[in-house]
């Protein structure tokens, strides 16, 4: 009687360890994603959107390809802030995470406030973290 009650416990600690894993990323993986979002925030922070290319999925660049007008509108604006304002866990593993983001453009001076989606997907190939929604939308609706 005591042996199966050992073997329940043991059965349900396992369980609990396998869907604690299942849930989430690994601790290694926690570390890459902090280390992939720091480098990719101070890119964008300094509004060097062509070295923040570099941390978008390529499945998403073959989708949306960026234009030639798409890059000049970029060189176009200054990232004054960035502050994560949320994040969380996404059904399918990606993290996404809400950004609130100040932006100048160099011609007007003027200044004003946009909310961004992040969404980081792990690459089990590459062994990294991608972002998947490209570069942050700075015109939202103009």
């Amino acid at each position: 009687m005591q042996r199966r009650l050992i073997q329940s416990a043991i059965a349900v600690l396992l369980g609990v360890t396998m869907a604690a894993q299942a849930a989430g990323p690994s601790r290694s993986q926690r570390n890459k994603l902090t280390q992939t979002q720091d480098a990719y925030v101070a890119a964008v922070r300094w509004s060097d959107f062509e070295a923040a290319e570099g941390f978008i999925d390529p499945a998403y660049w073959r989708a949306h390809p960026l234009t030639d007008l798409q890059r000049e509108r970029y060189k176009q604006v200054q990232v004054s802030n960035y502050r994560e304002r949320s994040s969380g866990m996404a059904a399918d593993g990606a993290v996404e995470r809400r950004v609130e983001m100040g932006v100048i453009n160099r011609n007007t001076l003027a200044e004003r406030t946009v909310m961004v989606t992040e969404r980081w997907r792990w690459d089990p190939d590459a062994k990294r973290w991608w972002q998947a929604q490209g570069l942050p939308d700075l015109w939202q609706g103009q």
